[in-house]
């Protein structure tokens, strides 16, 4: 499951959302599913800033890894 950020949606938000989704479904397309995946920011408040949204990845299992791992050397590959 996916979350946003409390914060306001501005512009790095907006595109942290974006790279998370894009990442959730490219995983899922490899046959990967990360247990939690979500937006973060490094601010307190909900400014306008230049600081990018922080794609939160989790944790995930041992076998969730090896997935991950063997997915992205299959695409390395290519």
């Amino acid at each position: 499951m996916t979350s946003t950020p409390r914060t306001s949606r501005t512009p790095r938000i907006q595109e942290a959302v974006e790279a998370r989704d894009a990442l959730a479904a490219a995983l899922s397309l490899a046959g990967v599913q990360l247990p939690a995946m979500d937006v973060r920011t490094p601010w307190a408040d909900d400014r306008e800033t230049d600081r990018p949204g922080l794609v939160h990845l989790g944790v995930c299992s041992a076998p969730v890894a090896l997935l991950l791992a063997d997915a992205i050397r299959r695409g390395a590959a290519r």
